[in-house]
């Protein structure tokens, strides 16, 4: 794949130095995905099989959690995965600094972590909200091969989720 990018990011595993400012950018994003604190940024560095960032000079510019099927995670979208597949690679979210849009990082972000995982799962999952509408996220993914399998009320029924598979 071909990416253009401005500034020099470099892909690598996530570092414990990292979670404030992943904190700080989830937090930037929200409703696009939910809010996190810092005790579980800690827990999923201990927990996700995939955590990465992209990160330049200026620190970091994108990350992407993924977690495997079979860990203590009470999200009911990933919980509903558990329940529908005996394994997968669920994406639980991601993030782009403002600062770092439109240079391919969500995709080469997606990119590393289908490869991280073909082979060893068939299927790869995520949900993308439907209310509030995120028709930007929903058009992203069902480019990459995603299709929307099912929808759940979440939050009490504040948010409505599809919940989407793209085979590997």
């Amino acid at each position: 794949m071909h990416y253009t990018l401005a500034m020099p990011f470099e892909l690598r595993k996530v570092e414990s130095s990292d979670l404030g400012a992943i904190v700080e950018l989830n937090e930037s994003v929200v409703p696009a995905v939910n809010s996190v604190p810092l005790e579980k940024m800690q827990w999923f560095a201990q927990h996700a099989s995939y955590f990465k960032v992209a990160v330049d000079a200026d620190g970091v510019g994108a990350f992407l959690i993924g977690l495997r099927a079979g860990v203590p995670y009470e999200s009911p979208n990933y919980q509903w995965f558990c329940a529908s597949y005996p394994d997968f690679a669920y994406v639980d979210r991601v993030a782009v600094a403002s600062r770092a849009r439109r240079q391919g990082l969500a995709s080469r972000l997606y990119d590393d972590f289908e490869l991280a995982h073909r082979g060893e799962v068939s299927v790869m999952t995520c949900e993308v909200n439907l209310e509030p509408p995120n028709p930007g996220s929903m058009r992203y993914h069902e480019k990459r091969g995603f299709r929307q399998i099912g929808s759940q009320a979440a939050e009490g029924g504040s948010k409505i989720v599809a919940l989407l598979e793209k085979a590997l």
